[in-house]
C-alpha cells in the first residue's frame, strides 16, 4: 500500500522531470550510450546515442544563449555554447553532452536559487475598505465602496473601515490611524477634521462627508505605490554574469592560439570543454540555497537568491519606527496617584473599570492589576466615552478615566489645575496620558508609552561593525516622539510625519547616493518603502500580512537584532561563493594552459571539470 510519502516522492519527481527535462534527457542519454559504449561492437550505436542526446538537449541551450545574446545579454553561458557546437561540428558527442548536463543542471540549481518571490498584491487589497454606508432619506443602506461619490454622507460604525477619505460632520471620533501613520495610539478627530481610508473607527459611530472616489482616497494610494514601486526595481545583474564579461573573451581568445600552436582543431574544443565556466554557473546558486537554508534556522525567510546577494553589500539601513524599532504596543511607564488615592487603589479601582474597555491600552492596565491582586471587581453601569475614555463604577464609586480631552474643565472643575500640575512634573513627549477620577476628583494619572526594544542599540552598533555606513529612521510620527525614540536607540539621522510615499521618496534617494538599501518596516504604511528598497526586510511575527508580502525577507521572530543577522550571512554568503568562483576560475585557467599545447583531450578535460564541479559545490555548501 502507497503511503503519503512515497506519493509525495513521485510528485516531485514528476514535477521536476516537468520542469527541467534537459538535464534529465542528457542523464539518461549518457547512462544509455555509455552502456552500449562497453559492449563490444555497439560502440557505434552508444556513438549516435550521445550525438542525438548532445543534438536534442544541446539545441535549447544554443537557442537561449543566442536569444540572450540577440537581446545584448552577454553571459557566462556562450563558452558553453561554443563548447556544444564545436562537439557537433566534431562529431566528438560525449565532451559536448557533459556541458549540456552540466550547464542545463547548473541552470536548473540556479532557477531554484534564484527563484522570484511572487509579490502580489492580493493581502493589499484584500485588506482595503469593500463597503459603506450611505445616508439616503432618514437610513443607511450598504453600498459598495466603489460607488460612494463626493459629497456622500457616510455612517462609520465601530470598529469599521473608514471607507473613503473625507472629513466629520457630526460627533467626534476615535481612529486608529497605525496602518497608515504607524503612530500606536489613537487619535481623536473633531467635526470639520480630516479622516483617511482604511483607518479604523475605535470610538462610537460618527457621520462624515465624502470628499474623494474610492480610487483616490489614502489606501488606494498606498496599492498604487506598491504596485509602482515592485515594477520600478531594477533587476540584478546575477554575480556570475560580471565575471563572465571578462571570462569569455580570454577564453576564446586561448582556445584559437592553442589551435596555432598545436595546428589541431581539436585543441580548440579541448579548451573549451575546460573553460566551461561551471565554476560560474555553480558557485552562487550553491552558495545561495545554503546561506537560505541557514537564514531559516535563524527564523529569517529569504524569498529569492537575489535578496540574499543584495543583503549583503547593504551600506545603508533604514527603520520604520512604530513596531520595528519599538513594540508598536503601549505599555505602562509609570502610575501616579494623587495626594488623596494610594497606588494599589488607584491601580485596583483603574484596572478593575477598564475590564470591559476595547482601548488597547485597557488591556495592558487589566494585566497590571491581574499581576498584583488576587481578582478584580466587574464594573456596573460602564460606558465608554468619545474622546478616549471610559466610566462606571467599581465598589459604589463612580470611576472615570481617559484623556484630558474627556474631562471638561466646566464639568470637573478641579481636573484642569490638576492637568496643569502633572503636565509640569513630568516630560509627556511620545506618551499617553490616561487621567483617573474618583467620585469626580483626580485620583491620579497613569503614564503609557511605546517601548524601545531591548536589542536596538546592539544591534545597531553590530550594523556598523558589518560595514553599514547609515542607519536611518523613517516615520509617520510626530518628530519629538521620534527624536526619544531615535536617542534611545543610538539612531542619528531621522525623518518625522511622513506619509507613505514620503517614505518611498527618501528611499528613493537613499538608493542614489548608497545603491543598496534595506527598509525595514511592519505595517501597511510601510509596504510602498519595503517595495522601493534594494532589500525590504518585514517583521513577520506581529507584523501586517501585506509588510510581509511586499518585502523580500521576513523576519519570523519578534527580534529586531535578526536585521544584523540577516546581513551576515549575507556576507559570508557572498564571500564564499566568490571564492568558489575565483579558485574555480582559477583552475579552469590552469586547464586551459595544458589543453592549449594539446596535452589535454576534449574526454578527459570533460571529466576534469567534472571535478572541478564537485570542488566548487562542496566549497558553495559551506555556507549553511
Amino acid at each position: 500500500m502507497t503511503n503519503n510519502n512515497d506519493i509525495n516522492n513521485q510528485t516531485k519527481i514528476v514535477t521536476f522531470v516537468k520542469n527541467y527535462p534537459i538535464p534529465v534527457f542528457a542523464i539518461i542519454g549518457l547512462f544509455v550510450g555509455g552502456i552500449f559504449h562497453e559492449i563490444p561492437n555497439q560502440q557505434e550505436l552508444g556513438q549516435w546515442i550521445w550525438f542525438i542526446t548532445l543534438i536534442v538537449g544541446g539545441a535549447p541551450i544554443i537557442w537561449q544563449t543566442v536569444r540572450d545574446m540577440l537581446h545584448r545579454h552577454f553571459a557566462s553561458d556562450i563558452v558553453a555554447l561554443l563548447a556544444i557546437v564545436a562537439a557537433i561540428l566534431m562529431n566528438n558527442a560525449f565532451p559536448g553532452l557533459v556541458i549540456v548536463l552540466m550547464q542545463s543542471g547548473g541552470k536548473a540549481l540556479e532557477d531554484h536559487a534564484f527563484k522570484k518571490a511572487s509579490f502580489s498584491l492580493d493581502a493589499l487589497l484584500a485588506h482595503s475598505p469593500r463597503f459603506a454606508h450611505r445616508k439616503k432619506d432618514q437610513d443607511f443602506e450598504e453600498i459598495n465602496v466603489s460607488d460612494v461619490r463626493i459629497g456622500d454622507l457616510l455612517l462609520v460604525r465601530p470598529g469599521d473601515l473608514i471607507p473613503v477619505d473625507g472629513k466629520i460632520i457630526h460627533e467626534q471620533a476615535e481612529i486608529d490611524e497605525s496602518s497608515l501613520t504607524g503612530e500606536p495610539l489613537p487619535k481623536i478627530k473633531k467635526i470639520g477634521e480630516p479622516v483617511f481610508s482604511g483607518t479604523i473607527n475605535v470610538g462610537d459611530a460618527f457621520e462624515m462627508r465624502a470628499d474623494k472616489i474610492s480610487g483616490e482616497s489614502q489606501y488606494a494610494k498606498i496599492v498604487q505605490l506598491v504596485r509602482k514601486a515592485q515594477q520600478e526595481k531594477a533587476p540584478i545583474q546575477r554575480l556570475a554574469d560580471r565575471y563572465a564579461i571578462l571570462f569569455t573573451p580570454v577564453t576564446i581568445g586561448i582556445s584559437l592560439l592553442g589551435w596555432l600552436f598545436t595546428n589541431n582543431v581539436e585543441t580548440i574544443l579541448a579548451v573549451l570543454v575546460v573553460a566551461t565556466p561551471c565554476p560560474l554557473i555553480f558557485a552562487t546558486p550553491v552558495a545561495i540555497i545554503s546561506g537560505i537554508n541557514k537564514a531559516a534556522k535563524s527564523n529569517i525567510i529569504i524569498k529569492t537568491g537575489a535578496a540574499i546577494e543584495q543583503v549583503g553589500k547593504t551600506k545603508a539601513v533604514v527603520f520604520d519606527k512604530t513596531g520595528t524599532i519599538t513594540f508598536g504596543i503601549p505599555t505602562i511607564e509609570k502610575i501616579i496617584p494623587a495626594s488623596n488615592t494610594s497606588y494599589d487603589d488607584l491601580l485596583y479601582k483603574a484596572a478593575s473599570l477598564e475590564q470591559l474597555s476595547s482601548y488597547p491600552a485597557a488591556s495592558v492596565l487589566v494585566k497590571k492589576g491581574q499581576e498584583i491582586f488576587e481578582k478584580l471587581t466587574i464594573p456596573t453601569d460602564f460606558h465608554e466615552l468619545p474622546g478616549a475614555g471610559v466610566r462606571g463604577y467599581v465598589k459604589d464609586e463612580h470611576i472615570m478615566i481617559g484623556s484630558q480631552n474627556v474631562f471638561d474643565t466646566s464639568t470637573y472643575p478641579e481636573f484642569a489645575q490638576y492637568i496643569l500640575e502633572v503636565k509640569k512634573q513630568i516630560n509627556s513627549d511620545g506618551k499617553m496620558l490616561a487621567f483617573v477620577g474618583i467620585d469626580n476628583k483626580p485620583a491620579g494619572v497613569i503614564i503609557f508609552e511605546d517601548k524601545i526594544r531591548p536589542n536596538v542599540n546592539s544591534m545597531v552598533k553590530h550594523l556598523k561593525e558589518l560595514g553599514v555606513k547609515q542607519v536611518i529612521m523613517l516615520t509617520g510620527d510626530n518628530l519629538d516622539n521620534a527624536k526619544n525614540i531615535a536617542k534611545q536607540a543610538d539612531i542619528a539621522n531621522l525623518e518625522a510625519n511622513l506619509l507613505p510615499e514620503q517614505k518611498v521618496l527618501a528611499v528613493k534617494k537613499l538608493k542614489q547616493q548608497f545603491e543598496n538599501v534595506i527598509m525595514v518596516g511592519d505595517g501597511i504604511n510601510d509596504a510602498p518603502a519595503l517595495a522601493a528598497s534594494t532589500v525590504g526586510i518585514a517583521m513577520g511575527a506581529h507584523g501586517t500580512a501585506i509588510s510581509a508580502e511586499a518585502a523580500d525577507i521576513v523576519l519570523l521572530a519578534d527580534d529586531i537584532s535578526k536585521v544584523s543577522t540577516a546581513i551576515e550571512i549575507g556576507k559570508k554568503t557572498l564571500h564564499i561563493a566568490k571564492q568558489s568562483i575565483f579558485v574555480g576560475l582559477g583552475v579552469s585557467f590552469v586547464f586551459m594552459a595544458i589543453a592549449s599545447l594539446g596535452y589535454i583531450p576534449p574526454a578527459i578535460g570533460a571529466l576534469l571539470q567534472e571535478a572541478l564541479d564537485v570542488g566548487v559545490i562542496l566549497n558553495a555548501i559551506r555556507a549553511r
